[in-house]
Order: C-alpha cells, then structure tokens, then sequence
C-alpha cells in the first residue's frame, strides 16, 4: 500500500441476461489485488460467455496492475472467453510508461556492471579516460550494429581470456573508435 490513506480494493460483481460478467472495481491496483480479483473470478456463475471489469473506479496502479491484468487475461484464456478491462481514467497510460521504465532500469543494472569493465579495461589498455573509454565502446556499438552491452561484453571476454578475440565487425568498430577517440 501506499501510505495509510491508501483506497483499498473493492470489487463488485453482476452478470446480466447475456452471460455478461461485470466487475466493478473501485480503489487501488497495489500488491494483493490480484487475489481480489481471483475471488471474484472464482465467485462468478457457471456459464458467463464474457467478463467486462470496469476500471472506473480505480484510483492509483502501481506495476502489481500488471499481474492484475494478467490473471484477467488468463481467467479469459482458461476459460475460452472474451475479457476486458474498460473505462480507464489515464491510469493505463501512466502504468505502462510505469512498467517500461522499470523494465528499463531493471536491463540497466543487469548490464551495466560488464559496461563498466569494459571501460575500465579500456583506460588501462588505451590510457584513456573514462569518459573517452564511453565514447569508444558507444560508438563502436554504432559501427558495428551491435548493442553497447554486447560490444562490453565482447572487451571483457578478450580481456579473460586472450583467446576469445571480439567478432570480427565488433573487434574493427573498436580499433575505428579507439583511433577516432584517441587521435
């Protein structure tokens, strides 16, 4: 939860003469929302051919909305139907961008620990700065059409071990670049 002020989760349910499941949820999409919604799910009638959850309600969302929607879309899946989530308030905007930036921030530490070897064998090998070992291992990225990690990567590997050269296009970006850099 958020804070002691926080809206808890609340989900109402009614089915209609169409076999129409409506939830209507109403609070915030934090951590345990997604068993509400489990609940609910397994609450419902035998029958229901569609579940519609109403998202009107639904004050803030933090990334746990993801595995809310996810459990929606597996209910529809498991139960050969169709579900939706409607009538959104800006939440879905603001939750994706939410869940890329973190996704984002999550691929970052994952690589940025072999970016900063690869720069500082550079320093060492080239007696270059940090700021120009960055500057060769991006634009040796560029050159080669390879992905920055990629290109660390590949420094660090040669660096353990003199036998594991760099590919042929990586190794030629980073003699381009340490050339452009260092000249």
């Amino acid at each position: 939860m958020r804070n002691a002020e926080s809206n808890p989760l609340i989900i109402e349910s009614r089915t209609d003469d169409t076999g129409r499941a409506l939830l209507a949820v109403r609070g915030e999409l934090v951590h345990g929302c997604d068993e509400a919604l489990a609940r609910a799910l397994a609450g419902l009638p035998a029958g229901i051919r569609r579940v519609e959850v109403d998202m009107s309600g639904v004050d803030f969302m933090d990334t746990a909305g993801r595995r809310f929607l996810d459990l929606l879309r597996e209910y529809g899946e498991r139960h050969m139907i169709p579900v939706a989530a409607v009538n959104w308030h800006g939440q879905p905007r603001d939750f994706w961008e939410l869940c890329r930036e973190v996704e984002q921030l999550r691929r970052a530490m994952a690589t940025r620990p072999v970016i900063d070897q690869a720069r500082g064998i550079l320093m060492a090998t080239h007696a270059c700065t940090s700021h120009e070992a960055w500057e060769i291992l991006r634009e040796a990225s560029q050159l080669s059409n390879t992905k920055l990690r990629t290109v660390a990567a590949s420094v660090t590997a040669s660096a353990e071990d003199a036998s594991t050269a760099p590919p042929e296009e990586v190794d030629r970006a980073l003699r381009t670049a340490v050339a452009r850099v260092r000249g």
